[in-house]
């Protein structure tokens, strides 16, 4: 028999949630008490994801993260379900290219900025000026150690990661002493969105990394319900590097 959840008192918006990292980051912060908002641009998807987490608990707003309108309604909807929100996870993304800087069509690469970082400083705003201003809270955005070191083929999504490593810092900067604002950067993670990144080839791609095995979406789960915790009440423009050991390999041979 499953324990009831206490609840926490406490709310989190987290984007990007209906599968994947933001989906185990929203079961991970469900679980411990918190009621959430997630959002995710298909709807079919984050009503599955609201019916596994708990209607009671969640509630889902469609849209596009770097949408000024769907960043609104969502915040809105948020502080109408919940009366606040105390914590937030930018974790919508987008890498929709593949191939060296050198040939990069520039209008992709304004797409993944808009939706990598741009639109989590439009939430963060949003955030700050709702709730957190008054009442403090956590940001945790999530990039990736494509945005710490030379990222080849994907460029473009390296380049927006080492930007929201640095919106971290300078939103840690302003938003103290009531609001701590950090990054975790995950390694390869299974999910659909990182398929090609081991699909066909997932034996090798583990062989690299010294706690043999991939990254899974609870793993950033857990890192991200950390952060946001009291636990880390005196951690702020930190970035969390979450990957199997695979920056060890950096410094061997």
């Amino acid at each position: 028999m499953t324990a009831e959840i206490k609840d926490s008192g406490r709310t989190a918006l987290v984007t990007g949630a209906s599968r994947g990292i933001g989906y185990a980051i929203a079961e991970a912060l469900v679980a411990r008490g918190d009621r959430v908002c997630i959002t995710g641009r298909n709807e079919d998807s984050l009503k599955e994801a609201v019916e596994r987490l708990g209607a009671d608990r969640v509630i889902a707003v469609p849209g596009k993260a770097h949408d000024e309108a769907h960043q609104a309604v969502a915040v809105e909807r948020a502080m109408e379900a919940f009366g606040r929100i105390d914590h937030l996870v930018n974790n919508a993304g987008t890498n929709p290219v593949f191939g060296p800087v050198a040939d990069m069509d520039l209008a992709v690469l304004r797409k993944v900025f808009e939706t990598n970082v741009v639109s989590a400083l439009g939430f963060a705003q949003r955030t700050w000026k709702a709730w957190q201003r008054e009442n403090g809270g956590s940001i945790v955005n999530i990039a990736s150690v494509a945005g710490l070191s030379p990222s080849p083929f994907v460029a473009a999504y390296g380049v927006s990661k080492a930007a929201m490593v640095n919106l971290s810092v300078q939103l840690a900067h302003e938003f103290a002493p009531g609001v701590r604002v950090n990054t975790i950067a995950p390694a390869v993670v299974k999910t659909k969105f990182a398929t090609a990144l081991y699909e066909g080839r997932e034996e090798q791609v583990t062989a690299q990394y010294p706690l043999g095995r991939l990254g899974m979406p609870e793993d950033i789960g857990g890192a991200a319900a950390f952060l946001t915790s009291d636990q880390a009440a005196w951690i702020t423009g930190q970035t969390l590097v979450v990957d199997g050991g695979i920056y060890l390999n950096a410094g061997a041979g």
